[in-house]
């Protein structure tokens, strides 16, 4: 091995640090729109990601992927459904931010990673090994003890878990290269995401352009949403697989810390223990899926 090869991976780790350091930190974004209705935000941010997106393929020269896809009737079937999961992950991770939930958004992000195992092993025929079926078991119990002690369905959790693990199996299935992917999706749910935002603005209830700061924010989505794309994708072509996978806990992680320590959200022993269950059913996860990429060939 070569040093410019023993030096590759450096690059990678900053983009994903890159990457996941800034879905870890959106909230603070969010927060920033203070009480901005949340589907509101979440037009503004469908229309001017679907902007930024195009314009950066236009840059790269890649308009001939989005065309071939946009030439497939299949395909444009298949992204129209993941557009409205990804939607609806968007706006539920939105509206549990400004509804001070930032908790239990954090806990969404890390159940998401084993349902995506069981999603593998229901519709793609994946088999689960005994230390996988053992961290998806420890896992549940962690969400039936946050059920049982509190009461109540963390729905959010839920809802953005399901929606992105569904979402991420469509893409799988697709089979369609990420960054045209993304730009197929948003433009094709910009003319609705259009429709509502002219109809709040003709019925004065739209706040963009009441003041530059906040119509600063709406077009800042594009960017926010579209550039830890970009720098995930560069990571993923430098580093393994397996690192990256023990690198998506970072920014659930930093979820967490902020809606505990910065919004004050309560982190009750109930939640403790919870997320403890589901953390040792990560660590088991990861572990064994890095162990078996190091046996393969």
């Amino acid at each position: 091995m070569t040093d410019s090869q023993r030096a590759l991976p450096a690059p990678g780790i900053l983009y994903a640090l890159l990457a996941y350091g800034s879905w870890g930190l959106l909230p603070l974004y969010w927060k920033l729109f203070g009480n901005t209705p949340a589907v509101q935000v979440l037009s503004h941010r469908i229309v001017w990601s679907a902007v930024f997106l195009i314009a950066v393929l236009v840059i790269q020269r890649r308009m001939d992927e989005f065309g071939k896809l946009w030439r497939s009737p299949r395909l444009l079937v298949t992204l129209l459904t993941s557009a409205t999961l990804l939607s609806c992950n968007w706006g539920i991770y939105i509206y549990g931010v400004n509804a001070e939930r930032v908790v239990e958004t954090s806990l969404g992000y890390f159940i998401n990673p084993l349902f995506s195992v069981l999603l593998g092993c229901v519709f793609l025929g994946e088999r689960l090994n005994r230390w996988q079926i053992f961290a998806v078991v420890l896992a549940a119990m962690g969400v039936a003890n946050f059920i049982i002690d509190l009461g109540q369905v963390p729905w959010i959790a839920f809802a953005l878990a399901v929606s992105f693990g569904l979402y991420g199996l469509l893409r799988k299935i697709a089979a369609v290269q990420p960054m045209a992917g993304l730009a197929i999706e948003t433009l094709l749910i910009t003319p609705i995401a259009l429709g509502f935002i002219l109809y709040w603005q003709a019925a004065g209830t739209g706040q963009f352009g009441n003041s530059l700061p906040l119509t600063l924010l709406f077009i800042g989505c594009g960017v926010i949403t579209s550039m830890p794309l970009l720098w995930f994708n560069n990571a993923a072509k430098r580093l393994p697989l397996t690192t990256l996978g023990f690198m998506q806990y970072m920014a659930p992680t930093l979820q967490l810390l902020l809606g505990v320590f910065l919004f004050q959200e309560p982190f009750t022993r109930t939640h403790l223990i919870s997320f403890s269950l589901i953390w040792i059913a990560l660590a088991v996860y990861s572990t064994n899926a890095f162990l078996k990429t190091r046996r393969s060939p």
